[in-house]
């Protein structure tokens, strides 16, 4: 959560669509231009009158100047009042007011007419600083204006940028941001649009006021007012409830087995039972293990479901703010090229440092999963398994950390209990690093799809190695670039967008 909020005023907080384009329309006409159409020059909202005035009727400095003087004998009076707050803007600001947020207004107008405007509509008092252009042509730019602002706001004490958010509806407001470090936020309610905000890589988009407010609120929720209890409760009865559930049916599903093999089967029984020469069950097969555990895993799941659906629809509802751009094909790609040589790069590097060999525990594990028939295995452990598993890891417990932890530590904390609940060190080491890239990927997209097939992928591909014969010589070399794919991919990904 960023309790830092810097808001641009016109088509953001107000529309002032009527006094800023009749004013232009009185200065165009003291130089003869005739403009009748208000729509033509909504393009003046926004940035810096000079700049416009120049760029969309080629004035030279000195005649853009004189249009401002002309633009602001109108506006002062009169154009200054010909705005309107945008619904829902007062109820945003008092509630964000309530959570302790401190919000200061960076706007390319004048500070004295800003500051008029945010009395006349009553809602000066929300704001710690109130910044704008200079009446002498200063301070103009909108990375001035940010950094003005953020001193303000912060005064002697260091700017933490990262607890920042520029709010704003044009690309300036976004570029204005980006210069100072700052994420921004933009809003297609006012006049630069999806596209406008899109092209100048805004961090955020969002619709509406209504949808501006959820997203700055999100964490301030019912979650910051439960107790430690409560919250180790959001964790402790899931876990609990899919591994009662877990057990009761590899136990229920056992029983079953072993009663059907001690009837006749056919031919068919070699499947799942092992027998001796006089006919008389002995055992189960891999096959028939790995496919209680599967029943067992998939019991688990069902019972978590509903806790699940609840806390990654919730989830969801917050990420669809964060998400509203689409990710381009790109980005799918190296997130495909980071997995594959995150899974490749890990598991060479445990063989090649011994760890696969030294352990006991792991070696009964992998003994235990491929005694089955490779389609079974991949069924079980790469698809019921690893699907279940995400219900758990990311879709509960990363759900509810997240909530009231930083996303790094809700991050941190879910992959090391992903690790620990493995019971052996290497698939703890894999898992916890898979853990956390499943969820960069989850956060990066914004679907809990993301991680269920990062998920069941690296189950796959891990549990297929086993059935593979690799040339020891290609060991280093599939380690060393796989883990520089995988490290290079993500650090690709990062430069596009920040997501911790």
């Amino acid at each position: 959560m960023k309790n830092y909020l810097l808001f641009d005023l016109d088509g953001t907080l107000t529309d002032p669509k009527v006094g800023i384009c009749t004013c232009v329309q009185y200065a165009l006409a003291s130089f003869g231009i005739e403009e009748p159409d208000l729509d033509k020059l909504e393009p003046f909202i926004g940035p810096p009158l000079k700049d416009s005035f120049m760029k969309f009727y080629q004035m030279d400095e000195a005649q853009a100047e004189a249009a401002i003087e002309k633009y602001r004998e109108r506006f002062s009076d009169k154009g200054i009042f010909e705005n309107r707050l945008y619904a829902g803007i007062p109820e945003m600001l008092r509630a964000l007011n309530s959570k302790g947020m401190f919000m200061a207004v960076a706007s390319s107008k004048p500070t004295v007419y800003v500051k008029r405007i945010l009395e006349h509509f009553q809602i000066a008092k929300y704001f710690k600083a109130v910044v704008g252009s200079e009446l002498d042509g200063t301070r103009t730019g909108k990375d001035e204006v940010v950094t003005e602002a953020l001193r303000q706001l912060f005064g002697d004490r260091p700017v933490e940028k990262d607890k920042v958010y520029m709010v704003g509806d044009r690309c300036f407001d976004v570029e204005g941001a980006h210069a100072m470090g700052i994420e921004a936020v933009g809003v297609t309610y006012g006049y630069g649009g999806m596209e406008e905000l899109k092209e100048a890589k805004a961090d955020y988009i969002v619709r509406s006021v209504e949808e501006l407010q959820k997203f700055l609120l999100r964490g301030t929720e019912e979650e910051k007012k439960m107790t430690t209890g409560q919250r180790i409760w959001q964790i402790v009865l899931p876990f609990l409830l899919f591994f009662m559930v877990r057990s009761i049916v590899i136990n229920f599903a056992t029983l079953i087995l072993v009663t059907l093999g001690n009837g006749s089967l056919g031919a068919g029984g070699a499947f799942l039972f092992i027998r001796n020469e006089d006919g008389e069950l002995v055992g189960l097969t891999g096959n028939a293990v790995n496919i209680v555990s599967a029943l067992g895993f998939l019991g688990g799941a069902v019972s978590i479901f509903r806790i699940a659906q609840k806390t990654i629809g919730r989830t969801a509802e917050d990420m669809k703010l964060l998400h509203i751009k689409e990710e381009p094909p790109r980005s799918y790609v190296l997130l495909v090229i980071a997995m594959l040589g995150l899974i490749f790069g890990i598991n060479f590097l445990m063989i090649q440092l011994g760890a696969i060999e030294a352990s006991e525990s792991y070696q009964s594990v992998a003994e235990s999963q491929h005694a089955a028939w490779l389609p079974v295995g991949i069924l079980c452990y790469g698809i019921v398994t690893a699907v279940s598993e995400e219900l758990l890891f990311r879709g509960i417990f990363y759900n509810c950390f997240r909530r009231y932890m930083k996303l790094t530590a809700a991050m941190v904390m879910s992959a090391a209990l992903f690790a620990l609940y493995h019971g052996n060190s290497v698939q703890g080491l894999y898992a916890f690093v898979m853990g956390c890239f499943m969820v960069y990927a989850y956060e990066y997209f914004g679907d809990f799809r993301m991680p269920v097939l990062i998920h069941m992928i690296s189950n796959m591909l891990a549990y297929a190695m086993g059935y593979v014969n690799i040339p020891q010589a290609a060991y280093w070399p599939v380690c060393i670039a796989g883990l520089a794919c995988g490290i290079g991919s993500i650090w690709l990904l990062n430069r596009e967008k920040k997501v911790f």
